[in-house]
Order: C-alpha cells, then structure tokens, then sequence
C-alpha cells in the first residue's frame, strides 16, 4: 500500500523522521530509507527537494513529504555501465529495467541516481533525454545545470543523431531501403525512419534514426506498421516472446559544448542478438 503524508514544521528543531514516523506509523528505520531512496521531500518557500540526509536542521513553516511505496522502494536497481567520463557530463549504458528518472516515490532505481552515488568525483546528475525503461543504450547524464540545458537544446533542436536497433517480428526486408514514418503521436509530429539489417529465424533486425522523440515512438510507429518489437509488452507479444524489449540505443552524436568538436559514442552493436 503507498502512504503519502505531509507534515508542517511547527518549530525549528523538529525531526523529519519524528515527524513522518508520527504521520505514518511506520518504523524510524523504514522512514530513513524512504528518505535516502529519495521518496522524502522537503519544501521550504518556493523550493521543493528530496530530502535525504535525517540529520539536516529544519525551519518553521517547513514541509516534509513522505511517499512510501513498499514495491517501489523494494526493488533492486540494474546497474549501468559508464561509456565515457567527461566531467561535465557522461555516458552511460541502461540495462533494461533501469529508470532515466525518478518520481516522487524515489530515485534509486534509475540511472541519474546511480551516475551521483558511483561517480568519481562525485557530482551532482541532470536529466538531458529519456531512455524507455523497457529498453536499452546509451544515454547522457550531464554533472551542471548549465551543461544540461545546453545538451537539453541540442535535443529539442534535434541537432543529436541518435540510432536504435530493434529486432521485430516479421520478415522486412520487402520493404523500401530508408522507410519514413511520419505519423502524430499523441498530436505531436513524429518521425522515424526504418532500414532492414538482416533476417534470422523469422525476426528481423532493424536500423532506426529518430528525428523526433515522442513517448514510445519506435515501439509505436513499428507496431503500427505491422511489425512489433520482439518483447514489446505494450504493443506486441511481449508476455508469449519471453523475452526483455529487443530495442537498443547504440550511438549518440552531437557537437559536444565541453570539448568544442563533434563527439561519437557507439556501442558494439555486434553484441546485441535476439534473445529468445
């Protein structure tokens, strides 16, 4: 069962984990890590943070929030890999199952959490772009807020290439050389452009460049065309595939605003086969 409480500090010195033990009934204990898995907030003025550290003075007119998801905070995170180190910024490999980012239940399964607590130095981590949790690749966490929105306009303004294999049921290789999908996404524009790579045991292994990044825009556009991904439980036969999601992020190219120059970051994609 969730618990969602929220708590006016009446006075300064007042405890957030005497105060949320009180509010809920649960356990000091249970409430410290809620807290350090990032389902405690505090707002103070305009301000609204996780709270993670018991032990940090509050103020009068303070508010703590706490959002206790047992499921949630139960779950193990799926460790990513560090591609590259940039100071700034870095790149990261997302296993399936890996969050791009939280909610206000917590943040410890996702990849941003991770880049701050594994790093060295450690840092801060912005969200820059997305990742499907059901997929996997490549994606950037940025270490400065400046940074972030500088990498986060260069993906509103479409000036990152960014390319996915997926393997999907049916055999493709019928189709045009470079198929363009520009189909609405919730009424937002939405374009994909498909290239048959190969075909094997009846599945076939696709290249996919993306000009936009709508919610789930491969596994739609792909669904729609009458070709699933193997392992889409949203749009395909994910529960008779047995398998995770067959899409990949593999490569990220930009013009990188640390370096000053194009940069490139591509996995071996000759690693990646269809799981059955």
């Amino acid at each position: 069962d969730r618990i969602e409480k929220h708590v006016l500090v009446e006075a300064p010195g007042n405890n957030a984990v005497d105060l949320l033990q009180d509010a809920s009934g649960l356990s000091k204990q249970r409430v410290k890590t809620a807290m350090t898995k990032g389902a405690v907030w505090l707002t103070r003025g305009r301000s609204t943070r996780r709270l993670r550290r018991a032990s940090r003075a509050l103020r009068a007119g303070d508010e703590v929030h706490l959002y206790y998801d047992a499921k949630i905070l139960g779950e193990e995170p799926a460790a990513p890999s560090l591609i590259a180190d940039v100071g700034e910024y870095s790149v990261w490999y997302k296993p399936y199952g890996l969050r791009s980012q939280g909610s206000k239940w917590g943040d410890h399964c996702t990849v941003m959490r991770w880049a701050e607590k594994h790093l060295t130095p450690e840092r801060p981590a912005f969200t820059v772009h997305r990742l499907d949790r059901a997929a996997n690749g490549l994606i950037l966490v940025a270490h400065a807020k400046k940074l972030a929105a500088a990498l986060s306009t260069l993906f509103r303004e479409r000036q990152v290439e960014k390319r996915y294999e997926a393997w999907i049921a049916g055999d493709f290789s019928a189709q045009p050389a470079v198929l363009r999908v520009e189909k609405p996404i919730d009424q937002n524009q939405a374009v994909s452009e498909f290239s048959f790579v190969r075909l094997e045991d009846g599945r076939s292994l696709v290249d996919v460049r993306i000009e936009t990044g709508r919610k789930h825009q491969i596994r739609r556009h792909l669904a729609d065309l009458g070709f699933p991904i193997i392992g889409d439980r949203l749009y395909g036969a994910g529960e008779q595939d047995g398998c995770d999601l067959q899409l990949t992020a593999y490569l990220l190219a930009f013009h990188c605003p640390v370096r000053n120059k194009p940069v490139e970051y591509r996995l071996d994609t000759a690693a990646i086969v269809a799981h059955t």
